[in-house]
This record gives structure tokens, sequence and C-alpha cells, in this order.
């Protein structure tokens, strides 16, 4: 197992989240990086931030969205996908994603799953004048994310267990 690099930017270019995790493996949804207990993200340059269980990351290789499932002991969000440009690796050991805004989330406790920051995509939609190919992008990803994630579609089922075992 590899260390990743990951770097979720904004529109802009400007950073938003950073983390290094491993890379787990690689299958028809995408290539698999967590982190065990212990591993720390960063927001935009703040303070480093440690999760306490396992955090388990799904980037696709051909979509907008990635996706991250989180344990009981870090979050009431079970599952939280971001809408993203398609994930670039800008070599073996480093990941930029670029943010989106729109996030698609299930509760852990309700099983609840909405759709976030629809006022935040809309005010970058015409601060940083996304094209109309990035907006519809985006809309649709959204869209495939709510049902798939409601209805228990791959990998948001059993998809994630192989991968969040090895970080056991």
């Amino acid at each position: 197992m590899s260390d990743v690099r990951v770097l979720y930017r904004k529109f802009d270019g400007r950073l938003h989240w950073e983390t290094t995790l491993r890379r787990l493996g690689e299958d028809e949804h995408g290539v698999w990086l967590g982190s065990p207990p212990g591993g720390t993200w960063r927001r935009d340059g703040g303070h480093w931030v440690t999760v306490h269980g396992p955090r388990l990351m799904v980037a696709p290789r051909d979509r907008w969205w990635t996706a991250r499932f989180n344990s009981e002991s870090d979050s009431r969000t079970a599952i939280y996908c971001d809408v993203t440009a398609i994930p670039e690796w800008t070599g073996t050991d480093e990941l930029t994603i670029v943010d989106l805004d729109l996030d698609v989330i299930r509760l852990r406790t309700t099983g609840e799953v909405s759709l976030l920051d629809e006022d935040e995509f809309l005010l970058h939609t015409a601060k940083y004048a996304y094209p109309e190919a990035v907006v519809a992008a985006a809309r649709s990803s959204a869209s495939w994310l709510l049902s798939a994630v409601a209805n228990f579609d791959e990998p948001f089922h059993t998809a994630p267990d192989h991968y969040l075992a090895m970080l056991a």
C-alpha cells in the first residue's frame, strides 16, 4: 500500500481540503483510498484534524464525484459524496479533485439521504462562471448520487466492506 496525497480544490484553484491516504486497491468503482484510526485532514490551510476511526474514500476514474465512508466514531454522516470534476491523478502518488459544491449525504441514524449546498453551487456558478457543461455534469452527478445512495446501489452498499476491513 502506497501513500497518496489528496488535494480537494475549489473551481478557482484554492485549496479546500488536503490529506494523505493509503492506496488500498482498485475495482470497477474506482480507486479506494483510506486512513486507519488517527488519520489527519486539513481544511484550507487550517489546523490538522485527527479522525478517530477509519475513513474510506473512493475516487472514480471517469465520474463527476468522490465518496467518503465515515466511521461511527467520527461522524453522524455515514456516506458523504462530493460532486466534483473528474478526479485527476497528477502523479502516481497525488490526486487533485475540483469540488463543485454540491454534496449528497446519508445520515447514519435515520438513513435519510439529502442534497446539500445548492445555495453555494448557485453562488459559485455565478462568481466563477462555471461553464454550462460543468453545471450540467454537476447536476446530473448529484441526481445520480441521490438515487444511488438512497437505493443502496454500489458502491454505496457492500462494496466498501472489503476496503474498510483493511483499515481496521
